[in-house]
């Protein structure tokens, strides 16, 4: 799962980013949302878009319009230019969910069956809101039903297990990600919270305590770890046999698993 696209060799969260998740063989794509000043979800992972464009201020308090004269792109410095040709403008937009989700669609019309994670954002002035216009726009894109004969084309992730809550109510059917930085000792056992169906630990949380990975198989949850760039963590993961690795570097993470 290419974690924020290709970010490894394109800025994060920018088409070309994606575009270059999907040329590299990806099996996913993730992405972090957030909801403007005017409704409109976004591609963006911090609070404000400071670290990643040229502009300043809370993705919230700005409206698409403000966020579109911004570049997102720019800031990251390459040695040499990319062995890729992106198209222009893709690596310096800012990304709306509903072009990713018509990215999406677009590939799986020719038969490949490209997955999206889409991680919501908390704590948000915009609370159930993100929830509410996500659904929305599944729903117009035909993406919040699972199709009869395949997995669903689209997860939900979250560090809020209130959130999940919130999609799993609306939508039972969609898959839910409980993302974690630590282990709750409430659920130490291999539980999750209400309405999260597959566990989502970081890396170091797998790294320092392996067995979790094994309670969480046990407890019939599918695991989902973050953000895998090290060949030895590649490795581990493999060995612990998680359902899926997000990382950086999907170009390089499918090759070590003989799939280049």
């Amino acid at each position: 799962m290419a974690h924020r696209g290709a970010s490894d060799d394109a800025p994060e969260h920018t088409l070309a980013a994606y575009r270059k998740a999907i040329e590299d063989g990806a099996d996913a794509l993730e992405c972090d949302v957030r909801l403007t000043a005017d409704g409109r979800l976004v591609c963006v992972h911090d609070r404000r878009v400071n670290r990643t464009s040229n502009g300043r201020g809370a993705v919230s308090a700005l409206e698409l319009a403000d966020l579109a004269a911004l570049d997102f792109g720019s800031w990251k410095d390459r040695e040499e230019s990319p062995d890729w040709d992106p198209v222009p403008g893709e690596l310096t937009s800012v990304l709306t969910l509903e072009r990713l989700l018509e990215l999406v669609i677009e590939v799986r019309a020719t038969g490949r069956a490209l997955q999206l994670a889409i991680e919501t954002k908390h704590p948000t002035r915009w609370a159930g809101q993100v929830e509410t216009r996500l659904l929305e726009l599944l729903t117009r894109f035909g993406l919040d039903e699972p199709p009869a004969d395949g997995p669903a084309p689209v997860r939900v992730m979250s560090f809020s297990a209130r959130s999940l809550h919130r999609v799993r109510l609306a939508r039972p059917s969609l898959p839910t990600v409980y993302l974690m930085q630590f282990v709750s000792p409430r659920l130490r056992d291999g539980r999750l919270p209400a309405g999260a169906r597959i566990a989502g630990p970081g890396m170091r949380i797998v790294r320092n305590h392996p067995e979790y990975v094994e309670r969480l198989h046990r407890a019939g949850h599918p695991v989902h770890v973050w953000t895998v760039n090290e060949p030895a963590d590649v490795a581990r993961c493999a060995e612990l046999g998680v359902e899926a690795i997000i990382t950086n570097r999907p170009k390089h993470v499918l090759a070590q698993l003989g799939r280049a």
